[in-house]
């Protein structure tokens, strides 16, 4: 695939009262996102619940996404897990209808950076499509540095980074001495305006499965430097995105959608509900 930038919508996974996958409450979200500003799509992420859904659901739910889109944008499937070989299975057997495969750390083992190195390495070795790294310390406990990120960068079937860390100095390490076609996404909506004006090619949105138009619009300002307009929206978007996150994702995203009428706000344990107070915050907002 095409060097991969702009606004990428890290789908949610609606559900049912009786917490079965909502396939028709999904279609809504697709076409949401798809006619309103969305570059690329992002299923099977952590805003999808993805630890929750078994493999049939998976299959199921890349397969349903893909016959939506019907190819308008490019489609990136998350993958991953703390055991090296699962995940190789997972990116050669499962996920064929995507363009590429978004690899996040390994969790709860917590590797070493040569771990890391290796781990990255086999798997894209392995993956019949090209893989994105992603980097999200806050969630697996480990992180992947700058130096690591670099030499991933140089192997021809790893095409970009996905960087979760917030830490703003090491995404200036990797915008600084990343080789050419490594595309560097950001993975804090709330970050993404500064990480463009750093180099940054974009975005894997949370709020975009809310607010792609307006979010959409942010990124796409941004990255033809006009930050004066682009500024403007971050004014405007900067409570209900801290909202989004404030009580877990995609806890405050699938209550922003269930205000919209898109899906019914459920989610899977260990997730539950938001408050009614982060309820009617949002409901301020929408």
């Amino acid at each position: 695939m095409d060097r991969i930038s702009g606004m990428g919508v890290a789908l949610i996974t609606p559900f049912r009262k009786d917490k079965s996958v909502d396939f028709d409450a999904l279609a809504k979200v697709v076409e949401h996102v798809t006619g309103n500003g969305c570059d690329f799509l992002v299923a099977l992420g952590t805003t999808a619940e993805t630890p929750t859904l078994n493999t049939r659901e998976k299959e199921d739910i890349v397969r349903f996404i893909a016959g939506k889109n019907r190819g308008k944008l490019p489609l990136v499937v998350g993958a991953g897990g703390n055991s090296t070989g699962e995940v190789v299975k997972d990116v050669v057997g499962i996920y064929g209808e995507a363009d590429a495969a978004l690899i996040v750390t390994p969790y709860y083992n917590k590797p070493s950076q040569k771990g890391l190195l290796e781990h990255f390495t086999a798997v894209a070795d392995a993956s019949p499509r090209p893989v994105i790294l992603y980097n999200v310390p806050g969630r697996t406990g480990v992180n992947m540095t700058a130096d690591t990120c670099l030499k991933l960068a140089e192997h021809r079937n790893i095409i970009a980074v996905k960087e979760a860390s917030g830490n703003m100095n090491q995404m200036g390490y990797i915008l600084r001495s990343r080789p050419d076609g490594f595309s560097v996404l950001s993975g804090d909506d709330g970050l993404t305006l500064m990480q463009i004006a750093m180099g940054a090619d974009g975005v894997i949105s949370v709020a975009g499965n809310a607010f792609p138009e307006e979010f959409g619009k942010l990124v796409h300002l941004a990255m033809k430097g006009n930050f004066t307009e682009a500024r403007l929206i971050y004014m405007q978007l900067l409570e209900v995105i801290d909202l989004l996150f404030v009580e877990g994702n995609p806890v405050g995203v699938k209550a922003a959608l269930a205000i919209k009428g898109l899906i019914e706000n459920e989610l899977r344990l260990p997730l539950v509900r938001g408050s009614e107070a982060l309820y009617e915050k949002l409901k301020k907002q929408i």
